[in-house]
């Protein structure tokens, strides 16, 4: 928000001229309601500093940061699942920052934090899942799945939608859990046999839920607040969690190295760490858990204490060279496959 001041000379007021504002260059991966909201308010607490946001896939918007490694375009990244923010601080593409706020984050969030160097920080947790259209599965007289094997049931052949891991950090998570939980080989089984009932695989992580929400499929793998969030607007989506355990998201925030304007960057970056701004997201539809101890979660926020989480590995998962295996393998045994 650019501000204007008027020049006096000789005593007489000239036209008025822009007064210099900083800029901050963001990139939201979270959806665009939310990075909406976050540029919004920081603008009106902020008047002398312009954000410039673009809404990027975790995937899409770590690709945009290497690509511009050598002349940054880009001061800060927030949001988005923390496995490629781990790979961009390996990689030395972010910036060392130990924020004042640090103190008042959960252990998860400092641990990611830790983890990275302090090149990256959780702001919100989520869990996986689905989220699946109660008509649709009436209708056709589908039974809802309680465990990642009820995935492979003929009778939902179509009616799933999850995104590509190359772009999205949801669909990354999803693959990497079943590694965990299955082992790798079993894993890429199991991926080539729900691909028999799979009708896309999108760009956007939150997208396949959305597009169940609308009647356009039966059922999304996205994480869960992502469902809960369609449900709140009053479409008829309900809620799965995996019985054999599933994994979650610290979704993170990262400072870009050599970022041109890096005073406005740490601004928002404490500022988004503050209790205050994170418990004015359920506002923009946003149902993940807050990273500061002292914000309230949502109401509607799934309770993580009732949902079988495993012992996901963030430091491994998200270094840059399992990752890059994981999804080459991912391209050659899973994405190469016609859509049915």
């Amino acid at each position: 928000m650019k501000t204007l001041t008027s020049v006096l000379l000789g005593g007489v007021a000239l036209m008025p001229v822009a007064a210099a504002a900083g800029e901050l260059n963001l990139i939201c991966s979270a959806d665009v309601v939310i990075c909406e909201k976050l540029v919004s308010e920081f603008e009106a607490s902020h008047s002398d500093i312009d954000v410039n946001m673009v809404r990027l896939s975790s995937g899409e918007a770590y690709a945009k940061v290497r690509a511009e490694a050598r002349n940054p375009q880009t001061d800060l990244w927030w949001g988005g699942t923390g496995d490629p923010h781990l790979q961009a601080a390996q990689d030395g593409l972010t910036a060392e920052y130990k924020s004042e706020m640090l103190g008042q984050l959960h252990d998860w969030a400092q641990g990611q934090a830790e983890t990275s160097g302090y090149r990256t920080v959780g702001v919100y947790s989520g869990a996986l899942g689905w989220g699946y259209n109660t008509e649709i599965f009436k209708q056709k007289g589908i039974t809802p799945p309680n465990c990642w094997a009820d995935l492979l049931d003929p009778a939902l052949k179509g009616e799933i939608q999850i995104a590509d891991p190359n772009s999205s950090g949801t669909a990354y998570t999803t693959l990497a859990t079943l590694v965990q939980i299955m082992g790798e080989d079993e894993a890429f089984e199991f991926l080539k046999k729900m691909h028999a009932n799979v009708s896309q695989y999108t760009k956007s992580g939150s997208a396949p839920v959305k597009a169940a929400a609308r009647g356009e499929t039966g059922l999304g793998i996205v994480f869960q607040h992502d469902a809960v969030a369609q449900a709140v607007e009053g479409f008829p989506v309900a809620v799965g969690s995996p019985c054999e355990g599933t994994g979650y998201e610290i979704g993170s925030m990262s400072l870009i190295e050599g970022g041109q304007n890096e005073a406005e960057a740490k601004a928002f970056y404490d500022w988004v760490l503050t209790a205050e701004v994170q418990g004015m997201m359920p506002e923009a539809g946003s149902f993940q858990i807050p990273s500061n101890a002292s914000a309230t979660p949502p109401k509607e926020a799934p309770d993580l204490s009732t949902i079988k989480l495993i012992d996901y590995d963030f430091a491994e998962y998200g270094s840059a060279e399992r990752r890059k295996q994981l999804l080459a393998r991912w391209d050659k045994e899973v994405g190469s496959l016609p859509l049915q």
